[in-house]
């Protein structure tokens, strides 16, 4: 893959009863926050800006960290535009709305 810019938005669905969902999920945006990729969280979703590489990397701990964490079942869901000759930037979709 290049090395341009791509957007992805995680959403993580925690599907336990063993601790409050948001539980969870503040342990996955830890993770997204410490891995110095450029973020925005949301209420529903985290999007996530970096190279392809990196941002598969950052989908990949958090899933590893809730498997290690002990979390028993969860649901992440992604969607990720890529452009193939250029930089996707978050800005670039949202900047007219601001």
């Amino acid at each position: 893959m290049h090395n341009f810019l791509v957007n992805a938005s995680i959403q993580l669905l925690p599907l336990t009863t063993d601790r409050h969902p948001y539980e969870w999920v503040d342990e996955a945006i830890d993770i997204i926050r410490l891995s110095g990729i450029r973020h925005d969280i949301g209420p529903f979703a985290t999007v996530l800006e970096g190279t392809y590489a990196e941002v598969m990397k950052v989908i990949g701990d958090v899933n590893e960290h809730l498997c290690n964490r002990g979390c028993p079942e969860w649901i992440t869901s992604l969607q990720i535009q890529i452009r193939s000759a250029g930089d996707m930037t978050a800005d670039e979709k949202t900047d007219k709305y601001r």
